[in-house]
């Protein structure tokens, strides 16, 4: 049973609508179907922390089909989603899985673990890097030496 009280709508507000990255990107819910279909694979990282910790390929794919979107990577074609692994029937704890979408029929889990603050989604430095209104301009860059005077 996912927490009815918990609702990550403070992080929608994280995967911005840039029209042009929208065209590029694939939201959680175009790759669900291939989830369905077993068109999936599991990287190492994903099994070395789902022996690690206690969970499996079943929890792994439960959390990609009933949980949310918190974070979308554009650049790497990549969703980080938060689910849930109901433990009882009145105890479940957060799952984070990260999935990549490089390859247009299949998902690849590239890792999945427990997080350790669940509610800590990303560092600031993230944050603000997801907020910039200038992040479509060309990064200017330093050349030769610099001389402080």
């Amino acid at each position: 049973m996912k927490p009815s009280n918990i609702h990550p709508t403070h992080v929608k507000g994280l995967v911005e609508d840039h029209e042009d990255e929208k065209e590029a990107g694939r939201k959680l819910e175009q790759l669900r179907p291939l989830i369905n279909e077993g068109r999936y694979r599991i990287g190492s990282h994903a099994n070395k922390h789902a022996m690690c910790e206690g969970f499996t390929e079943q929890d792994m794919v439960e959390a990609i089909l009933e949980g949310y979107e918190l974070l979308h990577y554009w650049e790497d074609k990549r969703i980080l989603v938060l689910g849930y692994i109901e433990l009882s029937e009145h105890v479940s704890i957060p799952l984070h899985v990260v999935l990549e979408y490089t390859k247009p029929r299949w998902v690849d889990i590239i890792t999945a673990f427990i997080p350790a603050e669940p509610h800590q989604i990303t560092s600031r430095a993230r944050l603000a890097e997801l907020s910039r209104h200038d992040r479509h301009e060309r990064t200017v860059r330093r050349v030769g030496q610099t001389r402080f005077v």
